[in-house]
């Protein structure tokens, strides 16, 4: 019996950055040390997207279709054998079915996987990601949740007993409330909430991280006073803490 043909095989990836290594600054894997691969396009236009130029035209100069052995291969020249660990990052990648192959190939590398996805879109090689991140986003982000898509994104994971976490970025006491709603939804999913940075303008790091400190402290007060939100991590943004606005760090 013949295999049905991979439609996506052949297929290039839209990739507008690789960089790494470094340390990852959100989520269930803050701190590793990893290399990152950011693609492009978005079904989402969060109004305080800290890497809209993924979506908005901003840098369509810069998408390179690449393969996966090219991606592997820029990959092993910046980072040389110095990690073991690669976040695939948007926009949404999750909008790419083609990312099997590099999913793939870098584990035969014996590289593990992370990725993030706000939960819109399912794709098989969900199964083949070693730390994979749902996160919807709120109400601040002035986007609709589709909840359809995303209680059948977690019933899949959770029937078949897949480990992955949930995270929300918060900017008020709406966005709170919202997480606490998510939390609810799912009780027994790991859950990040992360201070949001909505000062995207702001260049000179040592101006933006005493805001940030301070919108840290808020997320953990009204988290912990909150009935809510028990079984929760509150995590600030690393990487801005370290290097501001700062790409490709």
């Amino acid at each position: 019996m013949n295999k049905s043909p991979d439609r996506t095989e052949g297929r290039r990836i839209p990739v507008i950055e690789i960089f790494g290594p470094t340390v990852q600054g959100e989520g269930s894997v803050i701190g590793h040390k990893t290399m990152f691969v950011r693609t492009a396009g978005c079904d989402y236009s969060c109004v305080w997207c800290d890497s809209a130029f993924t979506w908005d035209g901003s840098g369509n100069a810069d998408i390179r279709p690449m393969t996966p052995h090219e991606i592997g291969e820029e990959l092993r020249r910046i980072g040389g054998e110095t990690f073991g660990h690669v976040t695939i990052s948007g926009g949404n990648p999750a909008l790419l079915p083609q990312l099997a192959g590099l999913i793939g190939l870098l584990r035969e590398r014996g590289i593990r996987v992370a990725l993030e996805t706000q939960g819109s879109r399912w794709q098989d090689w969900f199964w083949s990601i070693d730390d994979l991140t749902i996160s919807p986003k709120p109400p601040s982000s002035r986007m609709e949740t589709d909840w359809t898509a995303l209680d059948d994104i977690v019933a899949k994971l959770t029937e078949k007993q897949r480990l992955f976490s949930l995270k929300i970025v918060i900017f008020d006491d709406v966005d709170l409330h919202y997480a606490a709603g998510v939390h609810e939804r799912y009780p027994q999913i790991p859950f990040y909430v992360q201070a949001g940075n909505d000062q995207l303008k702001e260049a000179e790091p040592e101006r933006l991280l005493p805001y940030l400190l301070e919108r840290y402290r808020w997320l953990i007060d009204r988290v912990m006073e909150h009935n809510g939100l028990k079984q929760v991590h509150v995590l600030p943004q690393l990487h801005t803490w370290v290097w501001g606005n700062k790409k490709g760090v």
